[in-house]
């Protein structure tokens, strides 16, 4: 090996196959470290932990190489190393092939999203050339249909060192083909031991699967809670300022004693993450089995927890191999899961692997009813397709209809920063056309149906349909308000807050009602807000108004005055015209018969009329009796008619005194 200066980058290999194939050996052939470190391991020859080295390419780069267990009863420790890897170094002995801890460890690989190695033929130097070319179409056979199909066998043997120097090349070419995770984001850091350190105290390792962490960060245990300082940071056994996803990382930590860590917790920024009993995902059946129930028990293992748990079909009581559908995971015990982290489901027993899939929400409640339902699996499904933080939480905000921003923190896994930012992405830019909705009947202006964001004392996410649903609620509230006190400029803050934002502190119902204000739809003036269809109405104009409109309709007697030539006689404007016969009708003071304008007082110089015809009343005596026509006459009748004053006997009405208000019976 060239003598480079070494370059850390963010990437880890690990190791896969089944027992006793040489996976340790390999490792330590090109990386000169031995990662069985236990006395236990060493006095059986075989792998029990987790192993990890450094492996420092040609050019410099170093990346991790984590070591896993092939011995089916350490399958735990399998997964938990595996789900941290981003390329694998399959290992199959060429005396033996494929053997079923190879078959499951590959099936393993691609359910946590693996895509990309190669496969090392170890022990060549244990059979002949015509064995190994048998040991090689067996292998190629077997990586058919799998994410290893094309992919280099390189043959090999780490006790003669035969092709070592070509594998590591292969090892370079891996690196070259995959990403380096990206850095941004809370860290968190799945914990796959800890142990006492003299001078440094409680020491974790992990690889690190998100973010950044360095000496001086406050920390996290999940799920215990436990909060404790980072003292310092070691990738590949030394001193480090900061590492970052996709490194092997050793934390010394302060603050929590080794007694409250164990394999399964994470180590992560606080504030962001949270421990579930529920999350929603992703779910996937191998071919290779047959079926699978709701409310399966099964054994969980994502990132380093192996927990019992159960699994929620949500649209049919079984699936069938192959099937991709949206569950939930239910687990009998704390985890702590990162969105987008793929897990494996191992059947409870026999201890076989079944199924896998990806974290859609860590956070879930189990629904109640055929309706909750049908919204978890619309959820699940959309969160599926989502591509981005932005279009995910368009989604949960859809979804919840008012999402808290604390909410959306653990939901996304964000700061509340970048959460406020990411949501900031959800409006349309100026200018381009949105889908609205509009209340004609309350006159309200067209409401944007994006989701918005409210700043107060406690900050919500609104979707679409909710303020939809608020604002219509807000005009339904002021049109009624401002019916029964048509003189007042409108209603005060605290009175539509008790009315209807009783669930948002005055400070972010403030923030909806500046909203609505900006959008038009309401108007806020000296402290009262009102429709901005509603103009107050003056009193004493409206008294002036008021009687002059009572004045034309007394001067045209039984011949009332058109509406529509009412204005130009009253010399007023449409509005103004308009916001007086609004307040006249809901005072009783006027009446609409048939186009024709009909006050109160000319209706009850009608009843007095028709209370003297002892007789019975006929149309053509109220026509003489009033010196109108048939014209005027025909639709006041009936609309006295229609209020039940008078009844129809073929030609003649009789009048029904006991129908007649109060006042009029005695006139």
């Amino acid at each position: 090996m060239k003598n480079v200066e070494g370059r850390e980058i963010s990437l880890v290999l690990g190791t896969a196959g089944h027992i006793d194939h040489g996976k340790t050996t390999l490792v330590k052939a090109v990386t000169g470290v031995d990662c069985d470190r236990l006395i236990e391991e060493k006095k059986r020859g075989i792998t029990i932990e987790l192993g990890f080295a450094p492996l420092q390419l040609d050019d410099g780069r170093i990346v991790s190489i984590v070591d896993v267990p092939g011995h089916e009863r350490f399958i735990r420790q399998m997964v938990a190393g595996a789900s941290g890897i981003d390329g694998v170094l399959l290992v199959i002995a060429a005396d033996e092939g494929v053997m079923p801890q190879t078959r499951e460890h590959l099936e393993i690989l691609s359910i946590l999203g693996v895509k990309d190695g190669f496969v090392a033929l170890t022990k060549t130097d244990a059979v002949d050339e015509d064995f190994l070319e048998l040991a090689l179409e067996d292998v190629r056979d077997f990586l058919t249909g799998t994410f290893l199909e094309g992919k280099p066998i390189i043959p090999v043997s780490a006790i003669k060192g035969s092709n070592i120097g070509l594998l590591r090349e292969e090892l370079g070419r891996l690196v070259d083909r995959i990403r380096p995770r990206p850095r941004k984001g809370p860290f968190f850091l799945p914990i796959d031991r800890s142990f006492p350190m003299s001078g440094f105290g409680t020491v974790l390792t992990g690889t690190a699967y998100r973010g950044e962490l360095s000496a001086g960060n406050e920390g996290i245990v999940l799920p215990s809670g436990r909060e404790g300082r980072i003292r310092s940071v070691q990738v590949h056994g030394a001193d480090s300022k900061v590492a970052w996803a996709g490194q092997r990382v050793a934390v010394s930590l302060a603050g929590v004693s080794i007694d409250e860590i164990s394999r399964g917790d994470v180590l992560c920024a606080k504030g962001i993450y949270a421990p579930t009993r529920c999350f929603e995902c992703e779910l996937h059946l191998l071919e290779s089995v047959p079926s699978l129930k709701h409310w399966q028990r099964v054994r969980l293992h994502i990132g380093t927890s192996d927990v019992t748990a159960r699994v929620s079909l949500l649209e049919s009581p079984s699936i069938q191999s192959g099937d991709t559908v949206p569950a939930q995971i239910v687990t009998e015990e704390d985890v702590v899961c990162l969105l987008d982290q793929r897990f494996v489901i191992r059947r409870y027993s026999p201890l076989e692997t079944i199924a896998g899939g990806k974290v859609l929400s860590p956070f879930a409640s189990k629904p109640r009813g055929r309706n909750a339902r049908a919204a978890c699996i619309k959820r699940i499904k959309s969160l599926m397709h989502a591509a981005t933080p932005a279009e995910r939480l368009a989604i949960l905000i859809d979804s919840a209809g008012i999402l808290h921003l604390a909410d959306a923190v653990r939901l996304l896994q964000e700061t509340p920063e970048e959460v406020v930012r990411i949501g900031s992405k959800l409006r349309p830019a100026d200018g381009q056309t949105s889908k609205q909705t509009s209340s004609e009947s309350t006159g309200q202006h067209p409401v944007d149906e994006h989701p918005i964001f409210l700043q107060g004392e406690r900050k919500f996410f609104l979707s679409g349909r909710s303020v939809a649903r608020l604002s219509s609620e807000i005009s339904v509230f002021l049109q009624t308000f401002h019916q029964s006190h048509p003189s007042q400029k409108g209603a005060l803050l605290d009175e539509v807050v008790l009315s209807v934002l009783k669930e948002f502190d005055t400070r972010t119902a403030r923030s909806f009602i500046d909203f609505l204000v900006e959008g038009g739809t309401l108007v806020m003036e000296e402290g009262f807000i009102r429709l901005s269809a509603f103009t107050p109405r003056d009193d004493e104009r409206f008294s002036k108004d008021s009687e002059s409109l009572l004045a034309l309709c007394r001067e045209r007697g039984f011949q009332p005055p058109l509406l529509e030539e009412a204005p130009q006689a009253l010399g007023m404007d449409e509005k103004r015209f308009s916001s007086l016969l609004k307040g006249m009708r809901e005072t009783g003071k006027i009446a609409i018969v048939s186009g024709f304008l009909l006050s109160f007082e000319i209706e009850e110089k009608l009843l007095e009329l028709l209370i003297k015809e002892k007789e019975g009343i006929t149309l053509a005596r109220v026509r003489d009796l009033t010196n109108s026509s048939r014209k005027f006459i025909l639709p006041l009748l009936e609309y006295i008619d229609a209020k039940g004053y008078t009844r129809r006997a073929g030609e003649v009405r009789v009048l029904l005194p006991s129908k007649l208000p109060r006042r009029r019976e005695t006139v």
